[in-house]
């Protein structure tokens, strides 16, 4: 199994006694998904919302802690996933689905991720 989060962030750089040109920088994140079950896998319910950052000023501090720059901007892109991953973190949301206010995966899937899941064939 196999999956990542994917972000774009903005991020800029102040250091000192130097200039630098540019200042900021645009760059992709991966953040690998642990395995449905481990500590971290729902990364999508505390983070996003029908696809979006919900909280994007937060997530800019937790960022900018991943990448030891400040993060001035960030936005969610996809769920990058293969089909075993993708099986196995359904039927984990499927196992309760009440805990994510829906009736089963599909629904809490689109509720948390929209139609940012991108499911890569091995």
């Amino acid at each position: 199994m196999d999956a990542a989060y994917v972000f774009r962030v903005e991020f800029r750089l102040d250091p000192d006694g130097v200039e630098t040109d540019p200042e900021t920088f645009e760059t992709v994140v991966e953040r690998p998904a642990p395995a449905p079950g481990e500590a971290g896998w729902q990364l999508f319910r505390k983070w996003l919302w029908r696809g979006e950052l919900n909280d994007e000023p937060r997530f800019r501090a937790v960022a900018s802690e991943w990448l030891g720059v400040p993060v001035v901007a960030a936005s969610f892109g996809e769920l990058r996933t293969d089909r075993a991953y993708l099986a196995a973190f359904r039927d984990a949301i499927d196992a309760e689905p009440g805990a994510y206010n829906a009736a089963d995966a599909d629904e809490a899937i689109h509720k948390y991720l929209g139609s940012s899941v991108h499911v890569r064939e091995s």
